[in-house]
Parts: C-alpha cells; sequence; structure tokens
C-alpha cells in the first residue's frame, strides 16, 4: 500500500458566505491489491499459523486453508525490509473480486483465526509494518456478559504506543468478516491504533457490551492517514470512531478517508422492539469523532440510533464532539471535517456539534462542512427518547457550514445549547440551501422557538438564506428564505416514494443561493437509499 499525496476529489460548490471551508486530506491510501511474487508458505488444517507468521519475509504470500479453525492470539512480528506479506483464503478466488463487500454468507470460504483465550485473536507487535489479510474470518469464542473481551483486533504496540516509532504502520484488512458472538462482551472490533491502515470491503458485526463502551472500529493512538471504505459496520457503543488516548503528544489522527460504508444497529439490540433479543447493550452513536482532522466522510448510510440505558447521548447518529482526555491533552481538536452525500435514517436525532471542551483544555472545533445530505426519519424510536432534533450545536465552534440538506425530522432543525457561555458565540456560522421542517424552529437555550434570537444571540454575522422551512413563518426568519406551508407543497418529484429531487414545475426549482436547487443533491447519493 502507497502512501499518495494528491488533491482532494470534491469540490466544494459555492455557498454565499465567507467561511473558511475545511481542508481535505492530505494523502489518499492506494489499497490496490497486488500479490507478491516470493515465496507461498502454505498452512494446512492444525498448522502453526504462529510459526509460518515468524518464518515468513516480506515478500511472502501466505495461504491459510478455508473452512480450517486456527485457534489461538497471533502476533504479527516486526520484519525488517518493507515488502508486503499478504495472509490470505485458499479459496480466494471464489470471494468476492476487490471492490465488493463480503458478507456471513461467504464465511465458509475463509479461514479463521478463532480467540479462544478473551484476547485480540490478532495483534500487532511494536513497529510491526505490511501486513496484508484477505478473505480471513476472525471471531472468538466469548460469549458472556460478566467479563469482556477487549478486541479481535488490535493493531497497536503491545501496552500502547509511547512514541511514534513503535506505532504499527501499513496494514490492510481487504474482504474480512470480524465479529463477536451474540451474547458476549466485545469491546472492540478493531482498533486502529496505527498508520497507514486500510479496511476494506469488509464485515464487521456483533460488538457490543453490556455496561461500557463498544466500537466496531477505534481510532485513538495512531497518527493515520486511515482509509474505510465499503464496509458493514454493526456496534453497539460507536460503529466508527475516533477519539483521543494521551499516550502521544500532540497526536491528533488525520488524513481520513470514511467512504462507501454501512453503519448499522440491529434491531434485536432494542428494547421494546419486536425483534429484541433480550439483552440491552450500551448504545451511543454511530459515528463519533473527538480527535481527528481532515477527515472525508462520503457516501455512507448510518442507520439505527437510539439512546441507551448506559451514558444517554440523547440519540444523535452522528457527533463532532471535541473532548480532551484530561488536563494534559490540550491539542485535541475536530477540523477539517466534510460530511457529504450521506444518508443518515432512523435514528432519535441528527448531528450534534460540540464546539469546545468545557471539562479540560482543548482546541475549538473548526471548519466543518454538511453538505449533500439525505436525514429520514429524525425522530424514530419514540419508545426510547422522542429526540428529533436534526442539529444541535453546543459551545461554540467556527467555520460551521450547513448546506443543500434535506431532512425529515419531528423537532429543531437547529438547536444552540450552552454549558459554558463563555465559548459563544459560534463564528463563520452558515446555513443555507437546506430544506427542513420547521416544527419548533431555529431555537436555542433561553432562546426557545424564536429564530432570529437565537440567530443573533448566538451565531452573529451568520449567512442564513435559500432555506425552505416547511411550516415556517417568514416574519420569523432572517430575509431570502422560503416557507412552504407543508411537504406537498415543496414540489418534490414523489416524496412519499423516497424521491426527493425537486420536480421541473416546483416553486423552488434553483431558488438556491447560488441559482441552483436547496435540498441535497439525491443522485449523488449512495445507491442504497432510505427505506
Amino acid at each position: 500500500m502507497l502512501a499518495v499525496a494528491m488533491a482532494g476529489p470534491l469540490p466544494v460548490p459555492f455557498v454565499a458566505q465567507a467561511a473558511v471551508f475545511p481542508e481535505l486530506p492530505r494523502v489518499y491510501l492506494d489499497t490496490t491489491y497486488a500479490l507478491p511474487t516470493g515465496p507461498t508458505i502454505t498452512v494446512p488444517p492444525g498448522g502453526d499459523f504462529q510459526a509460518a507468521l515468524n518464518s515468513a519475509q516480506p515478500g511472502s504470500v501466505i495461504v491459510l486453508t478455508a473452512g480450517a479453525t486456527y485457534a489461538g492470539n497471533f502476533t504479527l512480528p516486526n520484519k525488517t525490509g518493507t515488502g508486503w506479506i499478504y495472509i490470505q483464503s485458499s479459496a480466494l478466488s471464489s470471494l468476492p473480486a476487490p471492490g465488493t463487500r463480503v458478507s456471513p454468507a461467504q464465511a465458509s470460504l475463509m479461514p479463521r483465526l478463532l480467540d479462544t483465550s478473551g484476547n485480540p485473536a490478532l495483534q500487532t507487535a511494536t513497529a510491526a509494518h505490511h501486513y496484508r489479510f484477505v478473505g480471513i474470518e476472525i471471531t472468538t469464542t466469548w460469549a458472556t456478559t460478566s467479563s469482556t473481551d477487549y478486541a479481535l483486533v488490535n493493531l497497536d504496540s503491545p501496552g500502547g504506543n509511547s512514541a511514534l516509532s513503535q506505532v504499527p504502520t501499513s496494514l490492510v484488512l481487504d474482504r474480512c468478516y470480524i465479529h463477536g458472538t451474540p451474547t458476549g462482551n466485545i469491546r472492540n472490533g478493531v482498533i486502529i491504533n496505527s498508520a497507514s491502515t486500510g479496511i476494506l470491503d469488509s464485515f464487521i458485526s456483533e460488538i457490543h457490551e453490556v455496561n461500557n463502551e463498544s466500537h466496531g472500529i477505534l481510532g485513538q493512538n495512531g497518527p493515520g492517514p486511515f482509509k474505510i471504505v465499503n464496509n458493514e459496520i454493526q456496534a453497539a457503543g460507536e460503529n466508527l470512531m475516533f477519539t483521543q488516548q494521551p499516550y502521544l503528544t500532540n497526536l491528533v489522527p488525520a488524513d481520513i478517508e470514511i467512504r462507501g460504508n454501512h453503519l448499522f444497529k440491529p434491531l434485536t439490540w432494542l428494547p421494546g422492539n419486536p425483534a429484541f433479543a433480550g439483552i440491552s447493550w450500551a448504545v451511543k452513536n454511530n459515528f463519533e469523532v473527538k480527535n481527528a482532522a481532515r477527515v472525508l466522510i462520503d457516501g455512507n448510510v448510518f442507520e439505527n440510533n437510539w439512546v441507551g440505558v448506559f451514558q444517554p447521548q440523547d440519540g444523535f447518529a452522528v457527533a463532532f464532539t471535541v473532548a480532551a482526555g484530561g488536563s494534559n491533552t490540550p491539542w485535541v481538536v475536530v477540523k477539517d471535517v466534510t460530511f457529504t452525500h450521506n444518508i443518515v435514517q432512523h435514528s432519535s436525532a441528527g448531528i450534534q456539534f460540540r464546539g469546545n471542551d468545557v471539562n479540560y483544555p482543548a482546541q475549538t472545533l473548526q471548519r466543518i462542512l454538511i453538505q449533500d445530505n439525505l436525514f429520514v426519519d429524525i425522530g424514530a424510536f419514540p419508545m426510547i427518547y422522542n429526540a428529533g432534533r436534526l442539529f444541535q450545536i453546543s459551545d461554540g465552534g467556527s467555520n460551521i457550514v450547513i448546506d443543500n440538506n434535506t431532512a425529515f425530522h419531528i423537532e429543531d432543525p437547529l438547536y444552540a445549547q450552552t454549558h459554558a457561555q463563555g465559548y459563544w458565540p459560534a463564528t463563520g456560522f452558515g446555513f443555507t440551501n437546506n430544506i427542513i421542517l420547521n416544527n419548533q424552529g431555529v431555537s436555542g437555550d433561553n432562546t426557545s422557538g424564536n429564530a432570529m434570537l437565537t440567530l443573533t444571540t448566538y451565531f452573529p454575522n451568520a449567512v442564513f438564506e435559500g432555506n425552505i422551512i416547511v411550516g415556517g413563518a417568514s416574519r420569523a426568519y432572517p430575509a431570502r428564505n422560503f416557507f412552504p406551508p407543508s411537504l406537498d407543497a415543496v414540489g418534490f418529484v414523489n416524496h412519499q416514494q423516497g424521491d426527493f429531487r425537486l420536480s421541473v414545475s416546483s416553486r423552488y426549482k434553483r431558488a438556491g443561493t447560488a441559482g441552483s436547487d436547496p435540498g441535497a443533491d439525491v443522485e449523488a447519493l449512495p445507491a442504497t437509499l432510505a427505506r
């Protein structure tokens, strides 16, 4: 895998305001499958996989037998040289081609790495590098909620990286099936405290814990770059999370590409749902960023999120929340985030922003673009918590732009929340060209239901125009917005059937700030539309 410097692939359309837009990733990883030409080591059923790892040299290929189980806790050694070592299934030719996601239905075509002790089935040695796993099942026998299996795959130095020289690098999980058990406490599917790491076309599931956060993929102590593309990720806590761990000074994970994934919580985990399987796992968000820079989140589907019984967070599917790891991590920041062409559906709430950490020193949330996304059924699962808030911004922030989104939600389209007044107002704020429902209107703490007061109090000098605010009133908002009385009056092609394009006869056709249509560019959304 090569780290390739290149220009960003997503030009930012015109928005009528003077905000500073986010920087896209500076590095995108080339993860093209390229089989090494060195010796092939075949490990038969019952063979010693760790011995094969120990003896393999850069350029080698290790072939594990499809359908065979290799029980143990395996470590990837640090080798001299920069050639790749591939570990792959003997039935690889029968698995989907690169670019196509695997599923549990292909498990019989995969060799199985099986943890039987509650420790990672796969672990990197300090500074291990240049390993690619292709078509491998990685799982555990752990099936209890009385204790916890910490991780299935741990791409981290033993004991945690304490220097950049220790960070594992150049690692790829390609078309792998990584999963816990339906009844086991599994805290992490994959930990990526690493550099130059890709997770591609894989299926990660049954990651959950009763009394603690769980993570399908967790990054907290590795610099990146990261490429997370075309995966199914099912986890109860955060399906995908980048957070802080105060081991490496000034570490901010950066250059992160997240594309084409499905981040999903099965309804078998939802108490009160007819499908509920009986264990109340700790549920939080589909996706959360507490410490990261230059993050591109494009073309993903975030589906099913509700307030759980442990550390409830009001049911937001997505959270961009600056959070230091304590008083000794003042460098922590969330900045340069581009969130485009995603679908967020069936969630108790939409996106939460935290501009500053009011508990510990940290940097301000800055340069966030939310553009061309579709939000459907925001306010779902009222038996747990009837929220329905679309966007909530807490404690300031800088250069947050929310542009050209289409949303169906049951409460405030935008809410300003205060934990510490000194962090307000937010600067460089833009809210343009969105199709939203008014409901309670743009609101904030002590300004509820008063859109103009909310904007002047929390977002002075904001650009707020070109929006279609269904059910709103022109007297309550700035000029140059539109207020149809109903969804039917918007002029969608067929919103009841999920076609959210504006029809050629809509009075709002080309009514946006740049003469384009308000709302999301529906044709650029993932093929998996709201259902």
